[in-house]
């Protein structure tokens, strides 16, 4: 079974790439995904803490299961907007 990853913003620039897949084991979770996808991109490594998780379009913990056929959506924190000058 695979599910499918999407990395956004500064996540696809550390791994060139904005998608890739993940052989799922049994149990597998999002966070286990997100590790999974360090040991193939090594920049993607040491940022665990400050990545978002969806699974099928829904924000999700680490622990959360996912299945083959799923969509892993890993999400860098964002910052933008100004004040209105």
């Amino acid at each position: 079974m695979k599910a499918k990853v999407r990395l956004f913003a500064r996540l696809s620039e550390l791994a060139g790439t904005r998608e890739a897949e993940v052989e799922l084991g049994e149990g597998l979770t999002a966070g286990e995904v997100y590790q999974a996808l360090c040991g193939r991109y090594t920049a993607l490594s040491g940022l665990k803490g400050s990545i978002r998780y969806a699974v099928n379009g829904e924000y999700a913990e680490p622990g959360h299961p996912v299945a083959g056929g799923d969509e892993v959506a890993l999400i860098p924190p964002v910052s933008g907007g100004a004040d209105a000058v």
